[in-house]
């Protein structure tokens, strides 16, 4: 994890030798100094960690991400985003891993601290139900339910949410 501080000042060092290049005509140099810039800003804004491990996630390499995520050893370090995404992808890789209450925690910190997109904090809050339907808390299963209506704009999710609300009625 690369410090905040140093992945400013290795913008700004790539930024002044960036206007070297221009003024020296070396344009070619210049635009590769510009692509190096655009990726420094990138892992300001999306922590690398995060996005290897989304990567894994993505591949449904669950023991990997679980093993790149430990990498991490002051969330509270990151931004605000950054540190809600690192709890919801802990919290993906706890669920895969059947261990529901660490789930449970990390999708709740995530979600408390604040997730950008609709349907993260849709994916989150569906999480969130099953947990609770797990332990045979219908109430708030239901809650949950209604919140994933709402972020789902798409109605990416609407199977699982009848998935579960057929489970609910067995309870």
């Amino acid at each position: 994890m690369i410090n905040k501080v140093i992945k400013i000042v290795l913008a700004l060092l790539l930024l002044a030798w960036d206007v070297y290049e221009w003024s020296e005509g070396n344009i070619g140099n210049g635009i590769m100094v510009i692509l190096l810039i655009g990726l420094v800003v990138l892992f300001w804004f999306k922590h690398e960690i995060n996005l290897l491990a989304f990567l894994q996630i993505r591949r449904s390499k669950f023991e990997s991400a679980k093993k790149i995520l430990s990498w991490v050893k002051h969330p509270n370090q990151m931004n605000k985003s950054q540190q809600a995404y690192y709890y919801f992808l802990n919290g993906l890789v706890e669920s895969q891993g059947k261990n529901i209450t660490g789930s449970e925690k990390y999708f709740k910190r995530a979600l408390n601290i604040g997730l950008n997109m609709d349907h993260d904090i849709a994916m989150a809050n569906l999480n969130l139900a099953s947990v609770a339907m797990a332990r045979r808390r219908k109430r708030e299963a239901m809650n949950y339910l209604t919140q994933v209506k709402k972020h789902d704009k798409a109605k990416l999710l609407n199977d699982q949410v009848k998935m579960l609300k057929g489970q609910m009625g067995r309870i």
